[in-house]
């Protein structure tokens, strides 16, 4: 990385830090378009998540297989982005970026025309596997052309578009889908990503390809690193819904993604010029950085998605209604970046992150006391913990996990850190939703164990209820009876969400302890890496 004192030995001599102040133009450019697309990649996701009910029905598809809508694109997305790294090596950051850019958008197009499931599964696979190449060729070209005394700015603007295209996903999903048609969800994309590609093309000259490498390149590697993520990814998505291991599909899958561990891990430490270099491990901090990242991962996705379940199935809210209560986390992020930015150059970064830390547990721990009345208002503090923690976090993790990296494995480095955040953001997924659904049912039979004609409250309960339908001309009593097993149910399911926020808020306090196995970073000029 250009200027940075603390890099490892490498290929590519350091530049005296006075020539690395001048930033060229074009690079710059280049840079923004390269976010840009990013953003576009990561926004994808959850764009499309908020408006699966109107893709169903345009779509007329069926309530099982509307989900691999989403689940084809990450599966796609987690095989490309540990491997773009390498594709990076071979063909250049130029041709990967704008071929991934042009590959996008042109899928993006087929998704709007898709006129079955089918047809939508398979476009929104090739989005996900070809948008993939763009998000961690973005981290390693902020640690390449930029000097470490640049990264104060650069590394929050990062931060802050990684972390906000989730975020405020299902805000711009539920507008498009009410003010026009679930196609503008792929739309949108076309004339960003036109515009993506034209400049990637003409403006990144970052490094130039290695075309000799492909003829050593790992097939097999390739082959079993794809059976690995991509059957685990699935196993992750589709394993509470499907009972987990008592699905045959599931255990088959969860057994391919072991043989292909073995296989790809074989190959990864045993072959000249593997798929994935694994050796970035063997750097401390980015072993430590990674597993943060892991973390932030829960932390990211996890509560993007518990927020809208709430506000959905207690609050009854719609998918723009969700979007707009969502949003203040946004705007935490976004005016938390300049702050994050100043402070990684004054501030010890592992205090940064404990500070980051201790605002995401702060702000899980107010939501154990949810209940079936909390909305906008009452959500409103944790989201700005929640906004202001992940831009606290995120900007010191990557500067720690990448920043001390030699050039010659950076972008190696970066698809693999990436990785760590989605893979993350699955389990927590997976996590979330089995404890939603098996602490539901525990406090359910809790809660009608009280509910018996033993119970003086219960009883009046059920007979004001009975005796108020009664004067509707209905059967009051069996009315009553739905009834009381209704408000039972919804108490279940809010207990439930506060068993899940009071697991977060453990893991995020354990994690304040961990940032102690960090080594302290080496002072750097401009602070810390990117967030995502």
């Amino acid at each position: 990385m250009a200027g940075s004192a603390t890099a490892t030995a490498g290929t590519i001599p350091a530049a005296p830090a006075h020539a690395d102040e001048h930033m060229d133009p074009r690079k710059l450019i280049a840079f923004f378009a390269m976010v840009l697309g990013m953003f576009m990649s990561i926004l994808d996701i959850q764009i499309v998540s908020a408006s699966l009910a109107e893709i169903q029905a345009g779509l007329s598809a069926g309530s099982d297989e509307v989900g691999w809508v989403q689940t084809a694109y990450l599966i796609a997305e987690v095989i490309m982005i540990p491997l773009s790294g390498t594709l990076a090596r071979i063909i250049s950051t130029r041709y990967l970026f704008a071929i991934s850019a042009a590959g996008f958008t042109m899928a993006s197009a087929l998704a709007a025309t898709a006129t079955n499931i089918d047809q939508m599964i398979v476009y929104r696979a090739i989005q996900g596997f070809i948008g993939g190449g763009m998000i961690p060729s973005v981290f390693a070209a902020a640690f390449t052309i930029f000097p470490a005394s640049k990264r104060s700015i650069v590394s929050p603007i990062i931060g802050l578009i990684a972390t906000l295209a989730p975020t405020i996903g299902p805000t711009v999903g539920g507008y498009l889908s009410h003010a026009f048609s679930w196609h503008w969800l792929f739309l949108v994309n076309i004339v960003p990503g036109i515009i993506v590609t034209i400049v990637t093309w003409n403006f990144i000259d970052f490094d130039k390809p290695e075309l000799s490498l492909f003829k050593k390149f790992d097939w097999w590697g390739l082959i079993s690193m794809g059976i690995f993520l991509g059957t685990m990814e699935y196993v992750l998505e589709e394993g509470n819904s499907n009972d987990w291991f008592n699905d045959s599909s599931i255990a088959i899958a969860a057994v391919a993604s072991g043989v292909g561990a073995i296989v790809f891990f074989y190959r990864a430490f045993t072959v000249e010029f593997p798929v994935v270099d694994l050796k970035a491990f063997a750097n401390r901090n980015f072993s430590f950085g990674s597993i943060f990242s892991f973390v932030m991962g829960i932390g990211l996705y996890g509560l993007t998605y518990i927020y809208p379940v709430y506000l959905g199935r207690i609050r009854g809210y719609d998918s723009l209604m969700i979007g707009q209560t969502m949003f203040v986390s946004g705007l935490a992020m976004f005016f938390t970046a300049p702050i994050a930015g100043r402070l990684s150059t004054k501030m010890d970064l592992r205090l940064m992150m404990v500070i980051g830390f201790i605002s995401f547990a702060a702000g899980t721990y107010i939501m154990i006391h949810l209940t079936a009345d909390w909305d906008f208002y009452e959500l409103f503090i944790p989201q700005i913990l929640r906004g202001f923690g992940l831009m606290m976090c995120m900007v010191p993790i990557n500067n720690i996990a990448l920043g001390t990296m030699p050039p010659s494995r950076i972008r190696g480095a970066s698809g693999l850190f990436n990785l760590t955040r989605n893979l993350g953001g699955a389990v927590g997924l997976a996590v979330i939703n089995t404890v939603l659904t098996n602490r539901q049912d525990v406090h359910y039979e809790r809660l009608r164990e009280n509910m018996d004609w033993g119970n003086p409250a219960a009883i009046d309960q059920m007979n004001n209820m009975t005796a108020n339908f009664n004067t509707y001309g209905m059967d009051g009593a069996s009315v009553a009876i739905k009834q009381m097993v209704g408000l039972a149910t919804k108490q279940a399911v809010i207990l439930s969400f506060s068993d899940v926020f009071l697991i977060l808020t453990a893991l995020f306090v354990a994690m304040i302890f961990g940032v102690a196995m960090i080594k302290k970073p080496a002072p750097q000029g401009g602070g810390g890496g990117g967030g995502h």
